[in-house]
């Protein structure tokens, strides 16, 4: 009984850690949510308003200069009971040497990417006993660091601006050893991602490879297996009210909140019953090899198409050579559009 009520105690610890999550990460996308602090000033509050505006100001580049990461945060305890929700585990297969700067490009985004903010925004997997001497960073929207308070929470797990400014500073001005890592296809690739499918929004993305060039960052592919299970996504039938209804909602979320709207679902609090929150499925983020990558300053169109080929084969290769283990069929492809 006791061992019972132990196991309870856990499943519902591993709950709550993801679900004050979900919420945050949704939320703290939207543009009328990053607002909120600048319409304070014409509140009674304004006198906090104006403080915390002060400090953002003052403090305007930390966030594109590596921020200030804390490791007591990275290794809190509430990300071992978000880990072992799915469970979510990091697999390494080559060496990352400290002597050089490289970009981890992942795929897929997810409807939420719980692998990919599990994996490299905190410790909880081991990242930093994996891969020794590295230190990485999630690149997001530089929006979220427009609002005070959230933008220190977001610095102390490592996360920075996806910006080219911020990028080239954390590849070039901050010694060897760091790792950003991107999620190529966005927000917009989540829109693709269903159980079974193994699609990622790759072939016109390309400033990554660019960023890459200019910088002499090596590329690393990496793909998290499992990440588009942890959800059922609907895409009604074209000519239906249904479809008309979900295209108005996705093209109003995303020109007023940013967001891309899918229609998605989960599990509830309670396994079993129908809700919001991810399916306790295995994620694994595989990490690849290192593709070299020359320094080159002004780097041409067939330059950034020849390098941006080489990481796709590359990226194939990698998930070839895993998908069996992780649950996936011999025949399965990975499409790239």
């Amino acid at each position: 009984m006791a061992f019972l009520s132990q196991l309870n105690l856990q499943e519902i610890l591993q709950t709550l850690s993801v679900l004050q999550w979900v919420p945050v990460y949704i939320f703290l996308g939207a543009i009328p949510i990053i607002l909120i602090p600048y319409f304070l000033v014409f509140t009674k509050f304004w006198m906090v308003s104006v403080l915390a505006l002060a400090w953002l100001a003052y403090d305007w580049n930390t966030h594109s200069q590596g921020g200030r990461r804390s490791a007591w945060v990275r290794n809190w305890t509430i990300w071992k009971y978000f880990r072992n929700y799915f469970p979510v585990m990091l697999v390494k297969t080559h060496d990352l040497s400290p002597r050089q700067n490289y970009i981890i490009a992942s795929h897929p985004h997810g409807i939420l990417p719980y692998g990919i903010f599990i994996n490299f925004a905190t410790e909880t997997t081991g990242f930093a006993r994996i891969f020794p001497a590295i230190t990485p960073y999630i690149a997001t929207l530089e929006g979220i660091f427009w609002i005070p308070i959230v933008r220190e929470y977001v610095m102390s797990m490592g996360v920075c601006p996806v910006s080219e400014l911020a990028l080239k500073y954390l590849l070039t001005q901050k010694g060897s050893g760091n790792a950003v890592v991107i999620v190529v296809g966005g927000a917009a690739e989540a829109l693709l991602c269903h159980p079974g499918a193994s699609t990622v929004f790759l072939k016109q993305r390309k400033g990554f490879v660019k960023v890459a060039l200019k910088t002499g960052a090596y590329l690393v592919p990496s793909y998290s297996f499992g990440q588009n299970e942890v959800h059922n996504q609907e895409t009604f039938p074209e000519g239906t009210w249904k479809r008309f209804f979900q295209k108005t909602l996705q093209n109003t979320f995303k020109k007023i909140l940013g967001l891309n709207f899918c229609t998605f679902h989960g599990r509830g609090l309670i396994r079993g019953s129908w809700g919001f929150l991810p399916f306790n499925h295995p994620i694994t983020t595989v990490v690849g090899e290192p593709l070299p990558i020359p320094r080159i300053k002004k780097p041409n169109k067939e330059t950034v198409d020849k390098y941006h080929a080489l990481y796709i084969n590359a990226l194939r290769k990698l998930f070839d050579e895993h998908k069996v283990q992780y649950g996936l069929s011999e025949t399965q492809e990975l499409t790239i559009v």
